[in-house]
């Protein structure tokens, strides 16, 4: 059991230092330029060529995107008790509670641990997190709304998920060609993901340790716990049950961070809450795998 937790946690590891490394060096990483080539374009192919090969129940695909709006909904309530109780700022806390780390880092434990089955699924999570990331995540740091409903239509992943969803329900299957376009394009996302996750881990600033411990444990526990009162609601099992509770117990996502500094939202907290998140679920991952694994 542990070669098999090695086998899946390992090579996200080795990516992410690949990333610390980097930025070790102080060699120049462009990690916003990075962040949108991997959302833009990157994300998009890569969930059409999974989604055009893999043989996935339509169903089980819907539960798991609605499994990621019913568990973001339950981590409004810590997201808003825990600061008002602390004193702190419900806007600037808020988006780390609903918004974790479902692609640089959930994509690829969940395709390591489940296969093309799993990726297929946590692409189901991501992308119904990923629409509500950007309007809602710059409405709560304090700007506009995204462009509103059009810049919600600008979004490519937008356009992947409407041919996605009609890939699965009609069976179709992607031209060879378009599909070997796709897979190549999207071949890139996870690993860009990790690095930059690697970049971005080394790169920030964490002030207020012990803050940010107590806010980090109860993301990732309370996110766990969410995501069992979910599988159970929605009768899940099997990969979908794994990957909705890897998924709902994923660190905070970088891109809080990002909104943080873009809008004044106290970044430097932020940044603590990414950082020791992240770390934290370097060990409380191997624990959930095993639990997985043995069920």
């Amino acid at each position: 059991m542990m070669i098999e937790i090695a086998t899946v946690l390992l090579p996200v590891l080795v990516c992410a230092l690949i990333g610390a490394c980097w930025a070790y060096t102080r060699t120049h990483y462009d990690a916003e330029f990075i962040s949108r080539l991997v959302l833009n374009i990157g994300a998009p192919c890569l969930m059409l060529s999974v989604l055009s090969q893999v043989e996935i129940d339509a169903k089980v695909f819907g539960q798991t995107a609605m499994a990621c709006v019913l568990v973001t909904l339950l981590m409004v309530i810590p997201g808003i008790l825990l600061p008002k109780a602390l004193g702190d700022d419900v806007r600037t806390y808020l988006p780390s509670f609903l918004f974790p780390n479902v692609g640089n880092m959930g994509l690829p434990v969940c395709m390591l641990a489940f296969g093309e089955q799993g990726l297929a699924l946590a692409l189901a999570f991501f992308m119904m997190l990923s629409v509500a990331h950007f309007p809602v995540g710059i409405l709560l740091a304090g700007g506009r709304q995204a462009g509103g409903l059009m810049g919600i239509a600008r979004m490519p992943i937008m356009y992947a998920i409407a041919a996605s969803v009609v890939l699965i329900l009609t069976g179709w299957r992607l031209p060879v060609s378009v599909n070997n376009t796709v897979e190549l394009i999207g071949g890139m996302t996870i690993p860009l993901m990790l690095i930059t996750l690697g970049v971005s881990l080394y790169s920030l600033k964490v002030t207020g340790w012990s803050k940010a411990l107590l806010y980090s444990l109860v993301r990732i526990i309370g996110g766990l716990c969410a995501g069992l009162l979910v599988v159970e609601l929605l009768a899940l099992d099997g990969i979908a049950r794994g990957v909705v509770l890897i998924q709902s117990s994923m660190p905070v996502a970088v891109f809080n961070y990002l909104f943080a500094v873009r809008y004044k939202r106290e970044p430097d907290a932020v940044a603590g809450l990414v950082v020791t998140s992240t770390f934290l679920s370097f060990g409380f991952l191997p624990i959930l795998l095993m639990f997985l694994i043995s069920g």
